[in-house]
């Protein structure tokens, strides 16, 4: 489907269900917009196949699609995962900025410790489905992924099988 078939489905999320897949004029000025706001170019490709975007362009695009009617919970799985670091960036400062502006209230899963510590403000560490420790943004602040893991050993007691979490 086409960005612009995409955004006008997620436009009418939680509106009875039509049969129309279209777009008016009106609705098509607010996609541009919003899509000018991501800074990627999409505003002028609404035509444009999501298949052919980039990995990072159709995160953003997701992410806009998720955003565009404002939910209750914004929930990001991973939502970083499959880019590469400087597309996983943007991805996220992009992602800052919805969330900051929208006032949404949001969960982020991810294994990037780094990135755990950087955004929301608040950290829960889980393991094998139960919460290890829970950390509010005032001490969050300070710590780095050496006191996570720390952290992480002295609750779980034992050692992170995957060094991948601390490279990350």
């Amino acid at each position: 489907m086409m960005i612009e078939e995409n955004l006008a489905i997620a436009a009418r999320r939680g509106q009875t269900p039509t049969l129309r897949w279209g777009s008016t004029d009106e609705m098509r000025d607010i996609f541009r917009e919003k899509l000018a706001g991501l800074k990627l170019g999409l505003e002028d490709r609404l035509s444009s196949r999501v298949g052919l975007l980039s990995g990072g362009q159709r995160q953003a695009l997701t992410l806009l699609m998720a955003t565009l009617v404002k939910p209750n919970l914004l929930l990001l799985d991973e939502h970083t995962a499959a880019l590469d670091p400087k597309t996983a960036a943007q991805v996220l400062e992009l992602t800052e900025k919805i969330v900051t502006e929208q006032q949404l209230t949001t969960l982020m899963i991810t294994h990037n410790m780094k990135d755990a510590l950087r955004y929301g403000n608040r950290l829960i560490m889980l393991h094998e489905g139960h919460i290890l420790f829970d950390v509010p943004q005032g001490e969050k602040k300070g710590l780095t992924t050496r006191d996570l893991l720390s952290m992480f050993e002295r609750t779980a007691g034992s050692e992170l099988a995957n060094d991948s979490l601390l490279l990350s």
